[in-house]
């Protein structure tokens, strides 16, 4: 993948979730080779809602924004700088003023890769997604890591797999690209997962259908699979792919394949979804239950 514009964007804001997130984004901007940039983004205050009175702000509200940005950058700087030394350079921070959502997202149309942690500054400990990781996932121009857990590689070790579900749309052809590259960068294998049917387990017994009607779909997925995954695998011969095919819901077989991935990547919004969508069910479901970072594969 060529540099663009900031390479790889991290969203920090000082909490856990945002270090975890600049040690991965560090971390992969060394595996793509791309140049890394930090961003806070201090928010308006709101000071009064129409028939409302406003609360006064206090005259160095603002000054103590701005130092709160600074520690910010300048942690995520010095953690990111520890994680790959030799690439400081190449490492970036900036304050910005905005809504902080809507400011990421215009930052997002020239990355390659903007990166959030799942809960920032302020976010419920229960909660699974905060706002600005929510509304990267729907809203941003390019490709969007969402990274949970306290530790990148706390849910799997550096040679776990990367797992891709695949199901035949347009932008699970980007997550297999993105897939593919991720796995080949780091070194291990990849799973590939077509789940063939919504509507969950079929009980063939059931419904009277003969066994050797199951196992002709389970063929006739497997071939398809293997034509989606052909001209990668031949791209990245170094990718050693184990295929998948189930008849089930995507998301549960996802979730039970993650916990032994290290990164899971898929498209915005599979083959239901219809022009405008900004995220599937799908990828709403894995993002949100996953506990290893996912890659959300989003077409400009």
């Amino acid at each position: 993948m060529t540099v663009n514009g900031h390479g790889i964007i991290v969203g920090v804001d000082g909490s856990p979730s945002s270090a975890v997130a600049v040690e991965w984004a560090a971390r992969d901007a060394e595996l793509r080779n791309l140049p890394l940039t930090l961003v806070n983004v201090i928010a308006p205050i709101v000071t009064a809602a129409e028939g409302w009175p406003g609360t006064p702000v206090p005259a160095d509200y603002t000054e103590l924004q701005e130092e709160q940005a600074a520690r910010a950058v300048e942690a995520a700087r010095a953690a990111a700088v520890k994680v790959s030394p030799d690439r400081e350079h190449l490492i970036t921070s900036e304050v910005r003023y905005g809504p902080v959502v809507p400011e990421l997202v215009e930052l997002s149309k020239g990355a390659q890769l903007i990166v959030a942690g799942s809960r920032g500054q302020g976010a419920l400990a229960q909660t699974v997604l905060g706002s600005v990781s929510a509304g990267l996932a729907h809203h941003a121009q390019c490709p969007t890591a969402i990274i949970h857990g306290e530790d990148p590689l706390a849910a799997g070790s550096a040679q776990a797999p990367v797992l891709v579900g695949i199901d035949g749309s347009p932008t699970s052809e980007l997550a297999a690209e993105i897939a593919f590259d991720e796995a080949s960068r780091r070194g291990v294998g990849l799973v590939a997962l077509h789940a063939w049917s919504d509507m969950g387990p079929i009980d063939f017994a059931s419904v009277n259908w003969a066994p050797i009607e199951w196992r002709n779909i389970k063929v006739a997925e497997e071939e398809v699979l293997t034509e989606r995954l052909c001209g990668f695998r031949e791209r990245y011969p170094d990718v050693p792919v184990t295929k998948v095919v189930t008849c089930d819901q995507p998301v549960p077989r996802l979730l039970e394949q993650a916990e032994r991935a290290q990164l899971v990547v898929l498209g915005s919004h599979g083959r239901g979804g219809f022009n405008g969508m900004l995220l599937g069910s799908v990828s709403t479901a894995v993002v949100c239950s996953a506990r290893v970072p996912v890659i959300i594969a989003r077409a400009r």
